[in-house]
């Protein structure tokens, strides 16, 4: 009996040893499971960041339209007027003008005569009124008279030698310029001092 039972057991060592645990098995493949998981999950969040800053690119794209669109819209209503403004300016030419010619009168004539005289004051409250409408809409004047001529905002119709103001000024104005807002809408234009050429001695 003790040998029947001695062969048994040698007969059972080698199938416990050749059979190997569920555990051993099964820890290979939790492993490859869980790599497998992490690599879903690394992949999702590059995605999550792609599409992240994706998001944000677009939103900064549509805060720069929308802020341009609403730079052009008031652009597009501040300058709304300005065709119907610049064929408006030759009038005002004409108003200024007309009083200008009454003022260049000898002083004998017009002595005591302007302010008594209903038609010269009723065109300088037209030219006062009609400069005011004008000037609520953005339309300023430009000035000029000595001030150094800049190419930008004055057009020279002559140059005359001056020794008594620095060369390039503006001595005289013939036509006034007018910006609006900040855009110049007609250039002055003007009369500008140039140097006195000294004579050559032989």
């Amino acid at each position: 009996m003790e040998e029947k039972n001695l062969e048994h057991n040698e007969t059972q060592q080698p199938n416990e040893q050749e059979q190997p645990s569920h555990a051993d098995q099964s820890a290979p493949v939790q492993k490859s499971e869980l790599e497998l998981l992490s690599d879903k999950i690394s992949d999702a969040e590059k995605q999550a960041a792609m599409y992240k800053d994706q998001l944000l690119r677009k939103a900064a794209e549509f805060d720069n339209y929308k802020r341009r669109t609403e730079a052009d819209a008031l652009s597009i209503a501040k300058f709304a007027g300005e065709n119907i403004i610049a064929q408006l300016i030759p009038i005002l030419d004409d108003l200024s003008r007309s009083l200008k010619s009454r003022k260049d009168l000898p002083a004998d004539d017009r002595a005591g005569k302007l302010d008594s005289d209903p038609f010269y004051k009723g065109v300088e409250l037209i030219y006062a009124k009609f400069m005011k409408v004008l000037e609520s809409q953005g339309l300023k004047a430009m000035e000029t008279v000595g001030k150094e001529f800049n190419v930008e905002y004055h057009d020279a119709l002559m140059l005359v030698p001056k020794s008594d103001v620095p060369p390039h000024t503006i001595i005289e104005e013939i036509e006034k310029g007018y910006m609006l807002f900040d855009k110049i809408i007609r250039h002055a234009k003007v009369i500008v001092s140039s140097p006195v050429e000294e004579e050559v001695k032989n």
